[in-house]
C-alpha cells in the first residue's frame, strides 16, 4: 500500500515560521479574499493566505513579504475564503463506494475531511476489513480519518454476523495511524448494563486519547440517558427533535445534527441554537448515510450546510458546524478545522455564504477541484479475492422459502409488521390482519403489508427468515433485494411476489452483491456491490447512474418514499426503535427481545 504522505507540524514548523516572518516565500499564496474566520465568527476583506509544506503559514492583509517569484498566486477577486468542510460522522460503504471513489465524489463539493466508521464492512469481512478501509483511506488527497468499529454485533444475541469485534481488536485498532476514536456505540443497552467488553473498548479508546462515539437511538432522556452518557460516548447523532439537542450537549456531548440521503433531523433539532439560544459549540453537521446519487446531483457538507442556513442557521454558525466544532470534538483543531496558520492548507473559494457554491478547493495546499471537477488522482487498493466474494447463500432458493406457515386450521392471522417512517430511521410496530390462503399467510397489497425476507448470506447456512412490512407502497407482482442490511448485511429482500423475491435472491448470489429490483419474473434494475458486497470501486457517476436507475424501478413498482432504498437497507438495524428483522427472527428493540411474527389465529 502506498500512503499520501503529508509532513507532521513538527516536520513544516520551522519553514512556516520562515515563511511568516518573509523570510522565505511560500508556495502558494491566496490573495484578496473575505477571510471566513470560524475562532471570532468575523468576516475579514482583503485578506492574503500563505501556504507553504501544504500547511498555512501567514493569514494577513498584505502577504507580499511571503511572495517569491516562483510562488504560485490564486486571485480570491473578493470571494468568500472557508475552511475545508468536515463529516464528523458518515459510513463510506452507504455511498456503495469505496473509499477512493466516495472521495473522488465529494471533493468537488468542498468536503476535505471525513471521519469514518467503517463498522458495515466490519459485519462482513471482520477486522481484516476494517484495516483495508483504513489503508485506503490513508492514501487519498483528503482527510479520512478511520473510527474504529465498535458494534459488530450491533446487539448480541439479537443477530449473527460474518465476523464479530473484540476489545483486543479494538485495542490493536488505536495503534493504526490513521484511527481517530472508536465508531459509534450503537449497543446503548450494553453500555446502561456496564457490559464488560462494551466498557474494555472505550476504555482501550479513552487510555490511546482518541474519542468514542456515539449511537443512543431511545427516546428515554431519564436514567438510563445518563447511564449511558456516563459510558463514555462523546457524541450522538440519534437525536431526532429539539428536546434531544438540547438533552445531550446539557450532558457535555456534542450534538451531531445529520441531513444524510434519508436523514432530516438539522431542521427539527437546530432550533436549540436559532430559537433557544445555546452555544453552537456543542452542535456538529454531519450525513450519516449518504448514497452516489446525493453526492454527484446534490452534494456533500456543502448541501447539509445550505440546509442548516436555510432552517434559519446565521452563515458562520453552520460554517462553525462543519469545521471548527468537529475539528474540536476529535482533538485536532491544531490541525484542521480554520483558516489560521499552522493548520492543514485545506481552504475553499465562494462567492456566496448563503448559497454556498463551491467554486474552487484546496487540500494540503493544492488545488484539487476547480468548478465542479475533481482534478486530483484518488488511488485505489488493491482488494483481495475474497473481499470481492462475500455472498454465501448455501443453495438456491425458490418461493416456497419465501412462504410464511399459518397456524393449522387458521383463516387469518395477527401479525407483528415492521411501519417505515419516511424521511427517519426509526420504525412502528404494527399490526395487521393477513389472510391465510392454502395454509400460508399472505402479505396485503391493497393495506400496502409487502413481505420481508433476510437471507443469510455468511455462512452459507440456507437460513431465510420471514416477516412483514408496511410503508412502501408496492403494487403488482415485484420484489427488491440487496446485501446492503445495516449492520448485519446478510441479503434483505422485500417483495409482493415470492417467486420474485426468489429469483432477486438468486440474482444476487450470482454477481456476488448490490441490488436488484424484479417485477413480473424480470429484472428491471441491477446496482453491483462486489466488494463485500457493499461497495463497488467503478466512479460514482456510474454507481449513481444505476442507483438512480434502481430508485426509478422501486417508483415503477409503486414507491414513492423519499429516498426509500435507505429505509429498505436499515430494516435490519436492531439498535434503532422499534420493529426489526434479523437472522433470528422479528425484534422488538424497545425491549431487546425477539417476538413473534403472528400474534392470534382465527
Amino acid at each position: 500500500m502506498e500512503q499520501t504522505t503529508f509532513k507532521t507540524w513538527a516536520e513544516c514548523a520551522p519553514r512556516l515560521v520562515a515563511v511568516a516572518a518573509g523570510r522565505a516565500p511560500a508556495d502558494l499564496v491566496i490573495r484578496k479574499g473575505q477571510w471566513v474566520n470560524v475562532h471570532t465568527r468575523e468576516i475579514l476583506p482583503d485578506h492574503d493566505i500563505a501556504i507553504a509544506e501544504g500547511r498555512i503559514a501567514y493569514v494577513g492583509l498584505d502577504a507580499s513579504h511571503c511572495t517569491g517569484p516562483d510562488t504560485e498566486i490564486i486571485e480570491a477577486n473578493g470571494r468568500f475564503m472557508i475552511p475545508g468542510l468536515c463529516d464528523a460522522h458518515m459510513h463510506i460503504e452507504s455511498g456503495m463506494l469505496t473509499p477512493a471513489e466516495f472521495a473522488r465524489a465529494v471533493i468537488p463539493h468542498g468536503t476535505t475531511s471525513m471521519f469514518t466508521d467503517p463498522h458495515e464492512i466490519a459485519n462482513v469481512l471482520g477486522l481484516e476489513g476494517v484495516r483495508m478501509m483504513h489503508d485506503e483511506a490513508l492514501m487519498q488527497p483528503v482527510n479520512i480519518f478511520t473510527q474504529m468499529p465498535s458494534c459488530a454485533p450491533s446487539a448480541p444475541g439479537l443477530e449473527t454476523t460474518g465476523f464479530e469485534i473484540s476489545a483486543e481488536d479494538v485495542a490493536e485498532a488505536m495503534t493504526w495511524p490513521g484511527i481517530i476514536g472508536l465508531g459509534e456505540m450503537m449497543n446503548f443497552p450494553g453500555v446502561i448494563s456496564a457490559d464488560p467488553q462494551m466498557l474494555a473498548e472505550i476504555a482501550a479508546t479513552q487510555n490511546a486519547g482518541k474519542t468514542v462515539g456515539g449511537h443512543y437511538a431511545s427516546p428515554d432522556l431519564g436514567p438510563n440517558f445518563a447511564a449511558y452518557v456516563a459510558g463514555g460516548p462523546a457524541d450522538d447523532h440519534e437525536g431526532t427533535c429539539e428536546a434531544d439537542a438540547i438533552a445531550r450537549v446539557r450532558q457535555g456531548m456534542r450534538s451531531m445534527m445529520r441531513l444524510g440521503s434519508a436523514w432530516y433531523d438539522v431542521e427539527t433539532q437546530i432550533s436549540a441554537v436559532t430559537e433557544k439560544g445555546l452555544d453552537p459549540r456543542s452542535f456538529i453537521l454531519c450525513t450519516d448515510d449518504s448514497h452516489s446519487g446525493t453526492l454527484v446531483h446534490e452534494g456533500h457538507m456543502n448541501r447539509v450546510v445550505r440546509h442548516a442556513i436555510a432552517c434559519g442557521c446565521d452563515p458562520v454558525v453552520a460554517l462553525q458546524m462543519a469545521t471548527l466544532n468537529t475539528a474540536c470534538h476529535f482533538g485536532l483543531e491544531r490541525d484542521i478545522g480554520s483558516i489560521t496558520p499552522g493548520r492543514r492548507a485545506d481552504v475553499i473559494l465562494t462567492s456566496d455564504l448563503t448559497t454556498l457554491p463551491i467554486e474552487h478547493v484546496i487540500a494540503r495546499g493544492v488545488t484539487i477541484a476547480n468548478g465542479g471537477a475533481c482534478l486530483v488522482d484518488c488511488p485505489h487498493y488493491n482488494w483481495p479475492d475474497h473481499a470481492r466474494n462475500t455472498v454465501h447463500m448455501g443453495k438456491t432458493l425458490d418461493a416456497k422459502h419465501f412462504e410464511i406457515a399459518a397456524p393449522e386450521g387458521a383463516n387469518t392471522v395477527t401479525a407483528n409488521v415492521i411501519g417505515v417512517v419516511e424521511n427517519q430511521a426509526p420504525t412502528k410496530a404494527l399490526k395487521a390482519d393477513l389472510t391465510v390462503r392454502n395454509g400460508v399467510v399472505e402479505g396485503n397489497i391493497e393495506a400496502d403489508v409487502a413481505q420481508i425476507a433476510l437471507v443469510e448470506r455468511h455462512r452459507a447456512t440456507g437460513n431465510v427468515t420471514n416477516g412483514f412490512v408496511s410503508g412502501f407502497g408496492y403494487k403488482g407482482n415485484m420484489a427488491m433485494a440487496s446485501t446492503v442490511a445495516h449492520d448485519s448485511h446478510h441479503m434483505i429482500v422485500i417483495g409482493t411476489s415470492r417467486e420474485d423475491m426468489a429469483l432477486a435472491s438468486n440474482r444476487l448470489g450470482e454477481v456476488g452483491g448490490g441490488v436488484t429490483v424484479f417485477q413480473d419474473g424480470k429484472e428491471i434494475a441491477l446496482v453491483e456491490l462486489p466488494i463485500a458486497g457493499l461497495m463497488s470501486d467503478s466512479p460514482a457517476t456510474d454507481v449513481a447512474d444505476k442507483a438512480q436507475a434502481m430508485v426509478d424501478a422501486m417508483e415503477t413498482c409503486g414507491c414513492t418514499l423519499n429516498n426509500a432504498y435507505m429505509q429498505h437497507s436499515l430494516l435490519a438495524l436492531v439498535v434503532i426503535p422499534e420493529l426489526r428483522i434479523s437472522d433470528l427472527g422479528l425484534v422488538d428493540v424497545r425491549k431487546f427481545e425477539r417476538i413473534d411474527l403472528l400474534e392470534t389465529s382465527q
